[in-house]
């Protein structure tokens, strides 16, 4: 029998249900499996989304993020026996799937593998993939934990695997439990010993470095395009600088333009501008239309090679930047920072973007961001002016008054 807790974020209330689904996907997943004679054998509470990146027909590239568990089953998780390993089966959305596998020895248990089935002829999640049908990227794991205790990691963990990043945090697991008793006693990953913060990807506090960054000079402007058969349909000038953290390292890159490759697509409302070099295996700038007749930065999905030879990875589909007119461009000459991530952000300089509505290959009328907004600088001047004005002539009025005063004496 399979029973599992959809848990709120704290504020709101906490059901408990037993092969009911229905929840909404801010909620972290919460379950147990209790063997023959309702003992409960393996426990599992954690929060995940995942991000997929795919070619579309038009030879270009896409990431989606999933996020969204509503319609989670746990169809096939089991507590295992002589002849089978415990595993966790969730499936969720269209054609999702995800697999945990256990194994046991003497002394411990191990999170042996984790895998994830997606399923690109889904067109309402990929509706321009090129390949179709079922994909699967399994990843060994190999946590080793003592029976009888809870594994804990509260701390992102990511994994990554031809083109999938997997995000995990929150997470408690205890297979093989001893007498049905959820243990107390808890074995803790590695990144929560070092630290306990938390953080998931949509964070938007930054944990405190303990490397300072090596200070970077102003990146170099690079003007990208992207074409379609009509034409250069999207436009793009600016000096790009990466600042993110990696287990409390602070590292910053300046794009290099000369060295940097581009593609990208266009469609009636959205736009891609996707980037890649020999240390940024993908930096994606997708732009939106809103109320038809704005267009927005709505997404950025990055990821960064590390010295160590581990890849850095971020995506967010909720933003809102560059917001200006369609026809029109959106202009900041200052820097500007784009807060991606708690983790991640982008500073840029000398900024100009079009992504629809580009003719004869140039740059419309831009809109330009308020830091470059110097209007507003003549009125304060003349008020400032004119409030000095009033004090000089009130002082003088009252110094006046009283050297008039002075003239006279009591009878």
């Amino acid at each position: 029998m399979v029973c599992f807790r959809l848990s709120p974020v704290p504020g709101t209330g906490l059901v408990l249900l037993c092969l009911v689904l229905g929840a909404v996907s801010s909620y972290a997943l919460e379950f147990n499996v209790t063997d023959s004679e309702k003992a409960v054998c393996l426990f599992a509470k954690w929060q995940m989304n995942f991000t997929i990146r795919y070619e579309t027909t038009n030879k270009t590239y896409k990431t989606v993020t999933i996020s969204d568990f509503s319609t989670a089953s746990y169809n096939g998780s089991v507590c295992g026996d002589d002849q089978n390993n415990p595993k966790i089966v969730v499936q969720f959305g269209s054609g999702f799937s995800w697999t945990v596998n256990f194994t046991k020895e003497e002394s411990t248990y191990s999170i042996d593998s984790i895998s994830f089935s997606y399923n690109t002829s889904d067109k309402a999640t990929f509706p321009d993939a090129k390949d179709k049908g079922i994909l699967t990227v399994r990843d060994a794991v190999g946590f080793r934990i003592p029976l009888n205790d809870m594994f804990r990691c509260n701390s992102l963990s990511t994994l990554e695997n031809s083109g999938v990043v997997q995000y995990y945090w929150d997470v408690h697991v205890q297979a093989f439990v001893q007498n049905g008793t959820v243990s107390t006693k808890e074995y803790l990953c590695e990144k929560d010993k070092t630290s306990t913060t938390v953080v998931p990807i949509t964070s938007t506090a930054a944990p405190s470095p303990t490397t300072a960054p090596t200070p970077k000079e102003k990146p170099e402007v690079g003007s990208y395009s992207v074409n379609n058969s009509n034409g250069t349909c999207l436009l793009a000038t600016m000096g790009l600088q990466l600042n993110f953290t990696h287990n409390k390292v602070v590292s910053i890159i300046n794009i290099n333009p000369n060295t940097t490759d581009f593609t990208g697509s266009c469609q009636p409302r959205s736009a891609l501008l996707s980037l890649n070099s020999s240390n940024v295996k993908y930096l994606d700038f997708v732009f939106a239309v809103k109320n038809e007749n704005r267009f927005y930065l709505k997404e950025v999905n990055v990821s960064v090679y590390l010295v160590n030879g581990s890849v850095f990875s971020i995506a967010n589909n909720n933003l809102s930047y560059w917001d200006a007119p369609l026809g029109s461009s959106y202009m900041c000459n200052k820097e500007q920072t784009i807060s991606v991530s708690g983790a991640f952000q982008i500073n840029t300089f000398d900024l100009r973007v079009q992504p629809f509505n580009v003719m004869e290959g140039k740059y419309s009328t831009a809109q330009e961001c308020s830091l470059d907004d110097d209007t507003i600088l003549i009125p304060i001047i003349v008020g400032a002016g004119l409030s000095g004005l009033i004090i000089v002539i009130v002082i003088a009025y009252l110094i006046g008054r009283r050297k008039s005063y002075a003239g006279y004496q009591t009878l």
